[in-house]
């Protein structure tokens, strides 16, 4: 089961503390901040030039805003939220009305993903990224299970090959554990409708990717909470 909203920028947004961005022309997240001086839970790693893959904003108000543009002020317009438990809908279109905030919800308790929960984000992303060439943070707890996972559904979507792409989110960020990779590339193959022997060769090819990088939720999360 997944849940799913969405608030395009616009004038309906509510009114609150709009954060400035105007004094930063295209600047990247190291010009704004150390990265070494974040966490991993909420560091922004870059996957690919649009695509960052991030934890999710702190719960006190003035972390969160400072987290919130971190992301703004390194060029984000659009942010997918992977969690089903929570939201930030409503204070990010208080706080920053021109984004694009796209909610498409789902568990993080193992197993498989619903297809539907890629088929509607990935949709819902290409809509917000036809009227808006700005960057996507992708995010869901604590970044290391399902925002990764969709990250690499995104992925695939522009065509890259499974390997390729989770070499490109481990490198960028090394707590992502990716535990539903198998769905994506599942439900990659499923809407390409591939035949059998080159689902197979893929998920192999996963499973060999896995163990040859010894990735593990636990041992990511354990990383975290250290660097915390």
């Amino acid at each position: 089961m997944y849940t799913l909203s969405s608030t395009p920028a616009g004038d309906d947004a509510p009114a609150g503390n709009h954060i400035d961005t105007t004094d930063h022309t295209d600047p990247t997240v190291g010009d704004l901040v150390d990265l070494e001086e974040l966490d991993w839970w909420r560091r922004p790693c870059a996957v690919t030039d649009t695509i960052l893959l991030s934890g999710d904003l702190p719960v006190p108000e003035a972390d969160a805003l400072r987290q919130l543009q971190v992301w703004l002020r390194s060029g984000v317009g659009i942010i997918v939220d992977c969690r089903e438990e929570y939201s930030d809908e409503q204070f990010v279109a208080l706080h920053a009305p021109e984004v694009t905030y796209i909610h498409v919800g789902t568990h993080d308790a193992g197993g498989a993903q619903d297809p539907e929960w890629f088929s509607t984000t990935v949709r819902r992303l290409r809509e917000a990224q036809a009227a808006s060439d700005a960057k996507v943070v992708i995010h869901c707890h604590m970044g290391v299970n399902r925002a990764p996972s969709m990250t690499l559904a995104v992925l695939l979507d522009e065509g890259w090959d499974p390997v390729d792409a989770l070499d490109a989110i481990l490198t960028a960020r090394p707590v992502a554990a990716i535990a539903y990779a198998r769905s994506a590339v599942r439900w990659h193959h499923d809407r390409l409708g591939s035949p059998d022997h080159v689902l197979d060769r893929d998920l192999e090819r996963v499973e060999e990717w896995f163990t040859r990088n010894g990735v593990d939720a636990a041992r990511s999360i354990g990383r975290i909470r250290r660097s915390g």
